[in-house]
């Protein structure tokens, strides 16, 4: 069992008194190690287990936002212990963010990224162009230069993460593309968003709009063992509470649940026994942000949190289960600088 961090009696105060979570915050956090911090701001991460390794993505830069030169670094584990670099993937100009690693049905690991381009000779700097990016690892164990995606929308895209199920990947596209059902947000941004799908990793073909106001965005797919699809989506105007939403093939009707806390770099996954979700997200707390493990029921209702270790900037948590712990990789600045955690968290403590 790994030594436990207690909170302070202040800050235990100030998180029972005014937290939006209808669980009970625990009095102790968990710690986590620091795995990267080479470049001045590092991030978003994503974690997935492939030919005997685990994998972390994340992004490198000089800023959370904006800037011209984000790139992905990746990083490899057979231990959890000792973590060596493995990859960088980057490309002249374009600001490459949220790298999200996926395992393709040929057997060829995938790297999905957003594309940001920026004018900074303006003051704040000007978003002029966003569009998913994808990189693919050949033979020789390297990734190719990132190349666009091609989709059905035209406008600023992005999507976010990629979730393959019996030979196909699902994502979710938001933005302001042209071609997609757009909500005006009360920030302006006329955002939606649209579930797609790929075969081979780059071209993208529309499945639906979401029915989801509230400036939409991050989100994350599964499937249960009898194909029914989940996503949780992370809203960012209005009342900014996540939603989760459900439905069935060919995935064109879903059901909505709006859930009673905010999600910040969502991903999810099923417990083994298909009963509960277990949610890594931001945790938006009155003493400010940490990173955060919840154990829900299937409509999202919080069973269980776990706060991790964590500050400031902080959370975009990549999980997967492995040997009856639960792994998970994040990003915080609660030390000053934005740097990569990781934590090993026996499923016996979450369940």
């Amino acid at each position: 069992m790994k030594k436990l961090i207690a909170l302070t009696p202040f800050l235990l105060l100030s998180l029972f008194g005014l937290t939006q979570f209808p669980a009970p915050l625990p009095s102790t956090v968990i710690p986590g190690i620091e795995i990267w911090s080479g470049a001045p701001h590092n991030a978003f991460t994503d974690l997935i287990e492939y030919k005997g390794y685990v994998y972390c993505s994340f992004r490198e830069g000089s800023g959370h936002v904006p800037g011209s030169n984000g790139v992905g670094r990746i990083l490899r584990t057979k231990d959890g212990k000792t973590w060596e670099p493995f990859a960088l993937i980057r490309k002249e100009g374009i600001d490459l963010r949220d790298q999200k690693i996926s395992v393709m049905p040929d057997g060829r690991m995938l790297c999905l990224m957003g594309g940001s381009v920026y004018d900074t000779t303006k003051k704040p700097s000007r978003l002029l162009g966003m569009y998913p990016h994808v990189a693919f690892m050949g033979k020789n164990m390297e990734f190719t230069t990132p190349e666009r995606a091609v989709l059905d929308n035209s406008g600023r895209n992005w999507i976010w993460r990629l979730t393959w199920y019996k030979g196909t990947g699902y994502g979710i596209d938001y933005g302001d593309g042209s071609e997609r059902k757009a909500i005006k947000t009360a920030g302006g941004r006329n955002f939606g968003v649209t579930l797609v799908k790929t075969t081979d990793g780059k071209h993208f073909e529309k499945i639906t709009d979401l029915d989801i106001d509230g400036g939409p965005n991050e989100s994350s797919i599964r499937f249960d063992t009898r194909g029914k699809m989940y996503i949780l989506v992370r809203r960012e105007d209005g009342d900014r509470l996540g939603v989760l939403a459900t439905g069935n093939a060919p995935f064109t009707a879903f059901n909505y649940q709006k859930l009673d806390y905010r999600l910040g770099g969502p991903d999810f996954m099923f417990t083994p026994d298909q009963k509960k979700l277990i949610v890594g997200t931001r945790l938006y707390l009155p003493g400010g942000a940490k990173t955060g493990v919840l154990l829900t029921d299937l409509n999202g209702k919080v069973l269980k949190t776990l706060v991790l270790e964590s500050g400031g900037d902080c959370s975009y948590p990549g999980m997967l289960i492995k040997e009856k712990e639960l792994w998970v990789s994040y990003y915080a600045s609660h030390t000053g600088k934005t740097k990569i955690y990781f934590t090993r968290i026996p499923l016996s403590d979450l369940l």
